[in-house]
Parts: C-alpha cells; sequence; structure tokens
C-alpha cells in the first residue's frame, strides 16, 4: 500500500511539472517565483534555459503587469509583516510564596521560546498574517528547537542568522506568587551580530515587506539604517523598546519611524527628565514626535495607554483582568498593533490599534504562555469586553 501511495504521490508530481513546462516561458518563471519568492536570476535563467537578460526582462514585464513587487519578487497579496530583533530560550521562575531577598525562596520552574521580535511574529503568525522573522541564533539544540517551532507557527525563517560555536539567547525572569515579574536577567549578546552589514544581506526581504517591526536588542548602528531604509523604502518601521538601559540604542534623528512603542520608564530616558503626570508624558511624546517620529504609544501596564493622535495625546484604559502570568504581554500588545496598522494601511486608526492591543495583552495576562496558545485568524475582530474610556489629555 505504502509503494502504490508513493508511486501516486511522484505520478501527481510529475504531471504537475509537465504542467508547467507546457506554460510559456514568462509563465513558467512566473511560477518558479511563486514556489521561491527569493530565487535568484541565475537559478531561473539555469532552470527555464534562458539567458539572465531573458530572465531580466520578463522580470520587468510581470512588474509592469503589477504580477509581482520587483523586490524579492513578492506577490501584492503576500507581503509580510517582517520582525526584527531577538529570538531565545525563556525560562521563568516563579516564587511558590512570598518572595524574600537574600535567601533561596521555593519556586517552580517553566520554559519557553521567547525574545521579543519572536514573540511577535508568533503572535502575528496565529493571528493569520503573514510573518518572516529576522534573528540570530546558535547552531545548538535551543537555536534548532526555537526555529521548528517558529516555523511549525507559520513564521518564515529563512532570513535568521545561524551561528556555530555560540549558545542561543536566553531571558530568564522571576516573579512573585501573583505572577508579576520582579527581576529579569537577559543574555542577549548575540544580537548584536544582527548588524548594519548583515542586514544588507537581507535587503530585499526587508524592502519586499508590507511592514517592519524591529525591537531595541538590535545594535544602534542596526536601528540607524532600519530608519535610513524606511525613508529610502518607504516601508513603514515600528520600534519596540525593550527596557530603560537599551533606550540608548535610539539613534537622535527618528525621521522614517512610523511609530514608538514604549513605556513610561523609557520614554522618560528618552527625554532625558522624570514623567510625573500625563501632561508630562504628553509633552515628551510631543518632543520624540519631533525627533522625525509620526507617532508614540505609551505603555503603562494595567493603566492602560497613552498614544498621540493629529488632536494631541489621548488616553485608554485597560480592561480588567485576572493576573496569571505578565511575561509576555507587552509583546502581545504590540502584535496586534502592529497587524491592525498592517491591515488598515499607513493611515490606520491608531486608537482601534492600541484597543486591539490591550485586548490581546489581557488575553496573554489571563494565561501561562508567553504567547496566548488559543489565538486564530479574526480573533481581534471579537467584541472587546467592555467600554474603554477615551477622554483626550489637555
Amino acid at each position: 500500500m505504502q509503494n502504490i501511495y508513493l508511486a501516486s504521490t511522484n505520478i501527481c508530481l510529475s504531471e504537475s511539472l509537465a504542467t508547467v513546462s507546457e506554460l510559456p516561458k514568462k509563465e513558467q518563471l512566473y511560477e518558479l517565483i511563486r514556489a521561491n519568492p527569493f530565487i535568484s536570476q541565475q537559478d531561473l535563467a539555469t532552470q527555464l534555459g534562458l539567458s539572465r537578460s531573458a530572465v531580466a526582462n520578463y522580470i520587468a514585464t510581470l512588474v509592469r503587469e503589477r504580477r509581482i513587487l520587483g523586490r524579492a519578487y513578492v506577490l501584492p497579496d503576500q507581503r509580510p509583516i517582517l520582525c526584527i530583533g531577538a529570538a531565545n530560550l525563556d525560562r521563568k521562575l516563579r516564587t511558590l510564596g512570598k518572595l524574600v531577598l537574600g535567601t533561596s525562596n521555593p519556586a517552580s520552574q517553566d520554559e519557553s521560546f521567547g525574545g521579543v521580535a519572536r514573540n511577535i511574529a508568533e503572535n502575528l503568525a496565529r493571528l493569520g498574517a503573514p510573518t518572516a522573522l529576522i534573528t540570530a541564533v546558535g547552531n545548538d539544540a535551543s537555536g534548532r528547537a526555537l526555529l521548528a517551532h517558529a516555523e511549525d507557527a507559520g513564521i518564515d525563517t529563512r532570513g535568521v542568522l545561524r551561528l556555530d560555536g555560540v549558545a542561543s539567547g536566553t531571558y530568564t525572569a522571576v516573579l512573585d506568587q501573583d505572577g508579576e515579574m520582579v527581576v529579569a536577567l537577559a543574555d542577549m549578546a548575540l544580537n548584536d551580530r544582527l548588524t548594519r552589514d548583515f542586514l544588507a544581506t537581507r535587503q530585499q526581504q526587508r524592502a519586499s515587506a508590507a511592514l517592519v517591526v524591529a525591537d531595541l536588542n538590535l545594535p544602534h548602528d542596526t536601528v540607524a539604517a532600519l530608519l535610513d531604509d524606511a525613508v529610502r523604502d518607504a516601508v513603514p518601521l515600528v520600534l519596540v523598546a525593550v527596557s530603560e538601559p537599551k533606550m540608548a540604542r535610539l539613534p537622535n534623528n527618528l525621521l522614517g519611524l512610523r511609530l514608538l512603542i514604549l513605556n513610561e520608564g523609557e520614554l522618560a530616558v528618552r527625554v532625558g527628565r522624570s514623567l510625573a503626570s500625563d501632561a508630562a508624558i504628553g509633552a515628551a511624546c510631543a518632543e520624540v514626535q519631533r525627533q522625525g517620529a509620526q507617532d508614540v504609544i505609551v505603555t503603562r501596564g494595567a493603566r492602560g495607554v497613552l498614544y498621540t493622535t493629529p488632536q494631541g495625546v489621548m488616553r485608554l484604559d485597560a480592561p480588567a483582568v485576572d493576573v496569571v502570568d505578565v511575561t509576555g504581554a507587552g509583546d502581545a500588545f504590540a502584535a496586534a498593533v502592529c497587524l491592525s496598522l498592517h491591515s488598515g494601511g499607513e493611515s490606520g486608526d491608531l486608537g482601534l490599534a492600541c484597543r486591539r492591543g490591550l485586548q490581546l495583552s489581557a488575553l496573554t495576562i489571563e494565561c501561562e504562555q508567553t504567547v496566548c496558545p488559543t489565538l486564530e485568524p479574526g480573533h481581534l475582530d471579537l467584541p472587546s469586553a467592555g467600554p474603554i474610556n477615551e477622554p483626550l489629555l489637555n
């Protein structure tokens, strides 16, 4: 029976290849591009028995016909959200009782896959968005398992940097008995390999994205390169802060930045002063916009978010939740915001994006996993649990 099945499969494959070979050369080329958007012109020429110049002419024709977009030959309806930044092994230690510093505390341990960019990518993929990931992993068991998990979730990992002789990154969080994070330790040095020169080798993939979202685990020069590319290629760029110390990786000039997502402490570091009121936060957001950012979202945990609009800074209150584990909540918020912008285009409603972000963040807080396992396409189209206030800040 198995031999019959294999024979049948081979016959079907042969028939499929024969059908493609009967097409005109331009259509054969188009089908090869559909199968592998990153195929080189030389490979196309070899497989089709054409010269490089003939391949280039066919590609130019397909671009004029708007059947491909020219950069990485991506089809217009398949442009992904590209996530760039950290991917690592997450370890969460949760105390079984009240945390006491300076001594041993009984705790339970859980391991999962994490990293800001990777978490955002998994949320997006599970919500049905075309998603790709550029990150760095070691060629070790953890790195291989991390990539296998990402691919199973539907994330395109072809742009990942795989490194021999180094360990994949780790993030260890200590949570108290209520699930609130007390301290976290991150070994993220691997991400320093995601240099400006390395990203240049992924230029086609980046330029063909519908939206690029990057975290600040990237080196300063790499972030600067992403901003330059956003201006040149007109691909919207979202930057997600990861900690107060890594705010130093954000360049002074933010021209090209569609959206910056950060918390109050990170915003205070950016502007170099404490922010004791909503008005102070609003003034700080305006300062960041003068530096070149189009919009800013400030996350405030259980107190919701503030976000910029042409009319000023608006506030959204967070829905009440039963806290199980806050790990990944901020990444879920960023993913939902990016998905909303991706769906709504450059002029997408930031207020709606933030509502969806708070909705997904709440779902994540109420489950034990870093990425809510029940996510599926259309999940964020569901109505929110209740009304959310949205007063304008004066």
